[in-house]
């Protein structure tokens, strides 16, 4: 399918800010990314961002595709999207209980790397995905669609670490991704200096709250070092701020409630 009949097959699992499921949501990833006045950071979900390392710790790095709905063009980690509900195997994780292990998610990975990039399952151990913490952050897509963007992301981002010992095969899917290239730590910085790059919103905040550090010491990292239960919270850099978030929004603006379903 294409993206916009994936905008409304694909069915998000919306979440409270502990990262408890909400039951009987009913959300469709057009739900979850619409941005408007009435829904200004459309409804809170899971995702996940990937970061895949070969055996000299440089890290799969990808552009996503012009094409894209949200976030066209972009450069980012390996691989960033969403567990779905519905999936064999399952990807839908009970909060506190999968901590911290969380297959479900590990399973949505495995499933996009090949969506995405062409890499196939086996070249994926599913017990060697390192789970690290949780962001909950949004932004609005106004690098796009200017301060009026139709499309944002507001989502509880997993973040997953694994290295692969041997050389992985990537056949991206042209859809999904413009470009992809392996880089170092000190790469991935230079880049970031260049003028007329874009960068997603998600990577830079993760980087820039212990992405670098866990980077340095990835064989901590992947050892659990850095594993924790905590949710941590912020908001995008000013220039994916679209005019009708307003300062009155808090942490709670999007979020559905865990007793009613509702706002």
């Amino acid at each position: 399918m294409d993206q916009e009949a994936l905008m409304e097959s694909d069915m998000l699992i919306a979440v409270d800010t502990n990262d408890v499921v909400v039951p009987n949501a009913d959300l469709s990833k057009r739900g979850g990314h619409s941005f408007n006045e009435a829904t200004p950071r459309a409804i809170l979900h899971r995702a996940f961002s990937f970061f895949l390392f070969d055996k000299d710790a440089k890290m799969l790095l990808t552009k996503r595709a012009l094409d894209k709905i949200t976030f066209p063009g972009v450069w980012t980690n390996t691989c960033c999207s969403h567990p779905l509900t519905g999936m064999t195997p399952d990807e839908v994780d009970p909060v506190p209980a999968a901590y911290p292990s969380f297959p479900g998610i590990k399973h949505a990975s495995i499933r996009k790397l090949r969506h995405e990039l062409g890499i196939e399952p086996q070249h994926i151990s599913h017990d060697g995905i390192q789970f690290l913490t949780r962001f909950h952050y949004w932004a609005a897509d106004t690098l796009t669609y200017g301060k009026d963007a139709p499309w944002g992301e507001h989502e509880v981002d997993y973040i997953l670490f694994l290295q692969s010992t041997s050389n992985v095969p990537v056949k991206a899917n042209p859809e999904e991704v413009a470009e992809y290239k392996y880089v170092s730590l000190q790469e991935l910085r230079d880049m970031m200096e260049e003028p007329g790059l874009l960068w997603s919103p998600w990577f830079r905040g993760i980087m820039d709250r212990g992405g670098w550090d866990w980077w340095a010491d990835l064989e901590g990292s992947l050892a659990g070092k850095y594993t924790n239960e905590k949710v941590v919270f912020f908001d995008p850099p000013v220039e994916h701020v679209a005019h009708y978030n307003l300062p009155s929004h808090d942490r709670e603006t999007g979020v559905l409630s865990n007793i009613k379903g509702e706002r």
